[in-house]
């Protein structure tokens, strides 16, 4: 996946474009976060207007079939059909073979192009409806930061669109480089829950919740059998009281929380470390080997050899996310 297309044309959101092309457009190997990253190219029919600002494209939409993966910006608005050219180009980039992703709005394109008929697909919140109106073949999802179906992903609105953009890189290049690149940029490397933790109310801020103290003494304690019962005492609440705050705060029960948390740490060991399945299993609180790959296959769905010998055949950063890479293995 090294070629990284963004679709432009007047009307995108400069938000999303912007994000896109701060994630792919970096250069990470000077960073000595990889040694390899993505081309980074521009497809638009023309100098574009996104918002205020003016986007000379490096390419023509015909361009768009030479990319491995091609994002689609946001669309300011979603009551006006996107142009043909823009449908036809992102279309013809599917057929081709690219993986093509949406950014919040830019759904709509994407189900305009028929690549989310019979599949599931997220927008924006407050446009969800819109789209499963619009086009009623495509079963959309409006409480997730993202969807991955392979070849078509689709993002939730703004800032889930840095969800996507890290996920996108988390799969080509592994969990490590994911993080590096995430604290280069200053934000969460993954977010647990879905949208709907925003449609009313915001995420409180990390210190100002009920959790704030628990997320920290979980993180430090994976190795441990965790229950319910143990982080409800932890943070000082009834079992009840915690789901609630959890399904408030992560979108997500405690439990679907911590085995999440211990997917994650088993990624980054399998990553960065030799130490067996065996010991992994221990270290991330699964017990046994046969219980952590159960788990690992049907939530990364690869087995956690396969995931080994995918990333530890590539460069990984040091495990501070800085400095020289090392080569793994």
């Amino acid at each position: 996946m090294d070629t990284v297309a963004l679709a432009v044309t007047d009307g995108m959101l400069h938000f999303e474009l912007s994000l896109a092309y701060e994630v792919f457009g970096a250069d990470l190997t000077a960073a000595g976060i990889v040694d390899h990253w993505y081309r980074l190219v521009v497809c638009g029919p023309g100098p574009v207007r996104a918002g205020r600002f003016r986007v000379e494209p490096d390419h023509g939409l015909d361009h768009l079939p030479h990319a491995d993966t091609v994002i689609v910006p946001g669309w300011v608005d979603v009551d006006v059909a996107p142009p043909a050219d823009l449908v036809d180009a992102v279309r013809a980039a599917h057929d081709a073979g690219a993986r093509v992703a949406s950014l919040c709005t830019g759904a709509f394109v994407l189900a305009a192009a028929g690549l989310l008929d019979g599949k599931r697909a997220t927008t924006h919140w407050a446009h969800a409806r819109d789209l499963a109106t619009r086009y009623p073949h495509v079963q959309v999802d409006p409480d997730v930061l993202y969807v991955d179906n392979g070849r078509v992903l689709t993002s939730a609105g703004k800032a889930a669109a840095m969800d996507l953009c890290l996920h996108l890189v988390r799969l080509d290049h592994g969990s490590s480089v994911a993080n590096a690149v995430a604290r280069r940029l200053v934000v969460p490397p993954h977010r647990d829950g879905g949208q709907a933790q925003f449609v009313t109310t915001p995420v409180p801020a990390p210190d100002h919740h009920p959790l704030a103290d628990l997320f920290p003494w979980v993180m430090q304690r994976l190795d441990h059998p965790l229950t319910v019962e143990d982080l409800a005492r932890q943070a000082r609440m009834s079992s009840r009281n915690l789901g609630r705050h959890f399904r408030s705060v992560t979108g997500t029960t405690p439990l679907q929380w911590l085995l999440t948390q211990r997917i994650r740490h088993a990624q980054e060991l399998l990553e960065s470390s030799d130490d067996s399945i065996d010991s992994i299993a221990a270290a991330t609180g699964m017990g046994t080997a046969t219980t952590l790959r159960r788990h690992f296959n049907r939530t990364v769905g690869v087995p956690p050899d396969t995931y080994r010998r995918t990333f530890r055949a590539r460069t990984c950063p040091g495990p501070d996310g800085s400095g020289p890479p090392r080569p793994a293995g």
